[in-house]
């Protein structure tokens, strides 16, 4: 009896200095698990858990023929089972925990059925959320989420700490989440799609703004604000909320805020958070104000940078020096598809902004870096966004309109029904692809001219994601003669 006890308190003290992760994938390797797609983050989530010899099986639209063959070859031998076609998600009742690629639709009415039947619904995000060891910093917004992002994870690397970053950018992190520490850094880019199902919200959260988007997916843009909500719903009072002052909607979250709450922006003082006196970046902490630094340290142009960085300094004060926010914002160059400059070809500069995917990521992004008139190439998927608002930034910023996808005639449309539309100031030309757009972009530019792919537009339909319509448009241009 006496050995048995021992043996037993030896089991009860391995499960209790097991971490998170550790007791989570032990809790669960009598499950079956479904994975609604194979995209990046979820193709190492389903080799993580194979490897931990838990159950798995692959739900995907495409048929066995459509499949990547080296993928589907890969899985199986590792155990993996495959639902697809048609009815690829039927399978997805027969199984204990499914998780939600964040593209699918929480609402969708499958997956609502199986939550409802009691299958555990999740997403690698939340997942995350649940057994990450360290602190969270995540961002969302219509626009700016992605450089702001990088911004945090920049400074805080420049102070030394080992940072992780994920989301919609860099790698899955759930199946790094078992490698991290208590003293590391996890820095994240949440979309409306991870957030509207999320129950935990992170550390120091950060709205950048809000502007319609995403309104072909989320039922209405109540649907869409509430999404992003979710970001600061769930903090509690040790936690900290950086909010757009600027931006109504975000504004509008302050009530909701538990912990600290710090505000950002570019017309006027705030009492906690960063703000522009003049041309100079300060910070108000409650009344003790400090110049951080001038906004032509920036390497990146636009003011949209400026409010980026105001959103970066505000979530990581009192963590990172000034001096190391200085040195950021004078060496990092930017990430890609944002304003890239790609080549200069015979006196015309030509600039790669990609991630443009809205009409307010175009306006107050592309169109406000530049002090000339230029020449864009606009257009894509639509995702019912009202396009009246880009109309007479257009007519105001742009001399030559290349126009594709389709949205083309939304765009066209608000430029010519505009107050401000004069034919004789603005040609606008329709094309049917990228390399008909960087064409007539070469034919119709001079020297001195610049030419940006600004879309306002979602890729889907004519690109799988930004990245690829962006490269493809580089590849183009980097091979113009």
């Amino acid at each position: 009896m006496c050995n048995i006890l021992h043996t037993t308190d030896r089991i009860i003290e391995g499960v209790n200095d097991m971490t998170k992760a550790q007791r989570y994938f032990m809790e669960i390797k009598d499950k079956r698990v479904a994975f609604i797609g194979t995209g990046v983050s979820h193709l190492e989530l389903i080799k993580l858990f194979l490897s931990k010899g838990i159950r798995c099986v692959v739900c995907d639209k495409k048929t066995e023929d459509e499949f990547d063959e080296l993928i589907y070859e890969e899985l199986s031998a590792k155990g993996c089972e495959f639902s697809l076609g048609e009815h690829y998600l039927d399978i997805i009742f027969n199984c204990d925990i499914v998780f939600r690629t964040p593209g699918m639709y929480y609402n969708d009415e499958t997956i609502t059925k199986a939550r409802k039947a009691g299958v555990a619904i999740t997403s690698e995000m939340e997942t995350f959320f649940d057994l990450c060891p360290c602190k969270i910093y995540g961002v969302t917004g219509s626009d700016g989420k992605t450089t702001t992002t990088t911004l945090i994870s920049e400074m805080l690397k420049a102070e030394g700490k080992r940072v992780h970053i994920g989301g919609n950018i860099g790698k899955a992190l759930l199946p790094i989440v078992e490698t991290m520490s208590d003293s590391d850094v996890a820095v994240v880019e949440l979309s409306s799609f991870q957030l509207i199902s999320m129950r935990k919200s992170p550390d120091i959260a950060v709205v950048t703004n809000l502007a319609p988007n995403h309104l072909d997916i989320h039922k209405d843009m109540q649907e869409y604000i509430d999404s992003k909500k979710n970001i600061i719903l769930h903090q509690n009072a040790f936690s900290k909320a950086v909010l757009n002052l600027d931006n109504e909607i975000t504004n509008g979250f302050s009530d909701s805020v538990r912990g600290q709450l710090a505000k950002f922006s570019v017309k006027e003082n705030v009492s906690n958070g960063a703000f522009l006196d003049g041309d100079t970046i300060c910070y108000n902490d409650y009344g003790k104000i400090t110049r951080i630094m001038n906004i032509h340290d920036i390497k990146i142009p636009g003011m949209h940078n400026v409010e980026n960085y105001l959103a970066a300094i505000s979530a990581v004060w009192g963590l990172v020096d000034v001096e190391t926010m200085t040195a950021v914002a004078k060496t990092f160059g930017g990430v890609a598809h944002r304003a890239e400059f790609v080549r200069e070809v015979d006196g015309v500069k030509y600039y790669n902004d990609s991630i443009a995917s809205s009409p307010t990521r175009t306006a107050l992004g592309t169109l406000s870096l530049y002090k000339q008139k230029i020449c864009i190439i606009a257009g894509g998927y639509d995702k019912h966004i009202p396009y009246e608002p880009l109309g007479p930034v257009i007519n105001d910023k742009v001399k030559l309109l290349i126009l594709l996808g389709d949205t083309a005639p939304k765009i066209e449309k608000a430029v010519k029904e505009a107050s401000n539309y004069d034919a004789d100031e603005i040609e606008i030309v329709n094309v049917t692809n990228m390399e008909e757009a960087v064409a007539v972009a070469r034919e119709r530019s001079t020297k001195g001219d610049i030419v940006s792919l600004s879309p306002a537009s979602a890729s889907f339909g004519l690109y799988k994601n930004f990245e690829e319509r962006g490269n493809h448009f580089k590849s183009i241009v980097n091979a113009l003669k």
